[in-house]
């Protein structure tokens, strides 16, 4: 693990889920993490949780706001010896539902957290890691990302930006001794499927196994891991067949009703933190 133990690693959305799960993960491995969300109460809370497995701070953040973004950047140096080695974008959100009917704000935060957070934390540390040849990025983007499923149109378009933005960063900043990485997982047991009831066929991962997958990324300085792994060979092959043979995948795994046949009760909570998740800018 000589990538990660002593190393400065900031991630975003971490205050739950899979931003907490990886957090956990690598402050195990002697790694002096920093999180960031915009729940400031599930923020704190998760940082006294994280502190039991090593050494974790915390601040506020909305990464679609840049301004935010940077001052949580500062911070995270000020906590972690003045630099950052390693920033892993995972704060994201995922609106489902019928496309006509996704309300506008909803479609606002899908681009502003997804897409414009995504870029907003390259754009700032990459000249850093540049000046030093040295640092990683990791983006945490979606299976969703190679094949869009019905009920996520918004979510897909967010991620496909995030693996085609990683894949060129990663490309053009080889030569600077920067790495960027996709991690792509399937549909994770978090808040985000809140509300829906995914086949078995459809393989649902936990946490914990991202977390897995964002460690051997940076120890290995992979550019893109799929979870699970074999995904990375099956999901290409979905996303290229005809519309007979895609729609009968669908079907056959529940993926074609998953998203559009939920519980709005019991997702009501996360899709009213889902809409408030913008910029604020006009």
């Amino acid at each position: 693990m000589r990538n990660i133990a002593g190393k400065s690693i900031v991630i975003t959305g971490a205050a739950r889920g899979i931003g907490a799960a990886i957090a956990a993960s690598l402050a195990r491995r002697g790694a002096h993490v920093v999180i960031g969300d915009r729940d400031t109460d599930a923020l704190t809370a998760a940082v006294e949780d994280l502190k039991q497995h090593g050494s974790v701070s915390g601040h506020y953040v909305n990464v679609a706001d840049r301004q935010s973004f940077s001052d949580f950047l500062d911070e995270a140096r000020a906590d972690a010896g003045g630099h950052i080695d390693v920033l892993i974008n995972n704060a994201g959100v995922m609106p489902i539902g019928t496309f006509t009917e996704q309300s506008q704000q909803s479609i606002r935060s899908a681009i502003d957290v997804n897409i414009n957070g995504v870029i907003n934390g390259c754009q700032l540390v990459l000249p850093e890691m540049v000046r030093r040849r040295s640092g990683h990025i990791v983006n945490i983007a979606s299976m969703a990302g190679v094949v869009a499923v019905p009920g996520l149109a918004v979510y897909a378009a967010s991620k496909f930006a995030v693996v085609g933005l990683s894949t060129a960063l990663a490309d053009e900043y080889a030569r600077h001794g920067v790495c960027v990485s996709a991690v792509l997982p399937t549909f994770t047991r978090t808040d985000l499927i809140s509300g829906t009831a995914p086949s078995a066929m459809q393989g649902l991962v936990l946490p914990t196994d991202v977390a897995s997958a964002v460690v051997t990324v940076i120890d290995k300085r992979l550019t893109q891991r799929s979870v699970p792994t074999h995904l990375r060979y099956l999901a290409p092959v979905i996303a290229v067949s005809g519309d007979r043979v895609r729609r009968l995948i669908n079907k056959v795994m529940g993926s074609d009703t998953t998203f559009l046949e939920f519980d709005e009760s019991a997702r009501r909570a996360y899709e009213d933190r889902v809409r408030a998740a913008t910029s604020g800018a006009d």
